[in-house]
């Protein structure tokens, strides 16, 4: 299993971050790799996503639910997948927002797990590779929201982060 978290600023007000979390347009466009993409949050998506962790590239056919879900402030957003030889992937993601000066302060908590060929390249490649997805769906969520792209923007700012750990 491997957890992080991360905390960031995005510059708009909290409930517009919320929306953009129950839309299924932003969410599949946020999605890294994200083929197909079809549901509801209140019955679950199910979706079609190509990665490449490490030097393994494989098409997942799975799931993606919100849990835990609390209006307007917080939820779990949960993803599994099986990608036929390579293996598995299931992982999630618990989201808090809270108002901040700036806009909205999101932080999110990840954790992943793999089997199969691609639990075979061991726990440092799957925590970068596991953290750089993450990262990059919540990057692309900002970007939503800010009508940015660029990484330099000040649309997000990093506030507080916990290096991942192998459990």
């Amino acid at each position: 299993m491997v957890e992080y978290r991360e905390t960031i600023v995005i510059e708009v007000d909290r409930s517009r971050v919320w929306m953009a979390i129950n839309d299924p347009g932003i969410l599949e466009s946020c999605i890294p790799g994200c083929q197909e993409f079809s549901g509801t949050s209140e019955d679950g998506y199910s979706a079609r996503v190509t990665l490449k962790i490490g030097p393994v590239k494989a098409t997942f056919n799975g799931t993606v639910q919100l849990e835990d879900v609390v209006d307007g402030t917080s939820c779990t957003i949960i993803g599994e997948g099986q990608g036929g030889v390579a293996g598995f992937a299931k992982g999630s993601a618990k989201v808090k927002l809270v108002d901040a000066t700036e806009g909205t302060e999101m932080t999110y908590e990840v954790d992943a797990r793999v089997g199969g060929k691609i639990a075979r390249l061991g726990s440092r490649l799957i925590k970068g590779s596991a953290k750089k997805i993450a990262d990059e769906f919540f990057q692309r969520l900002r970007d939503e929201l800010t009508d940015s792209g660029h990484p330099e923007d000040e649309g997000v700012q990093v506030v507080d982060s916990v290096t991942a750990h192998s459990q």
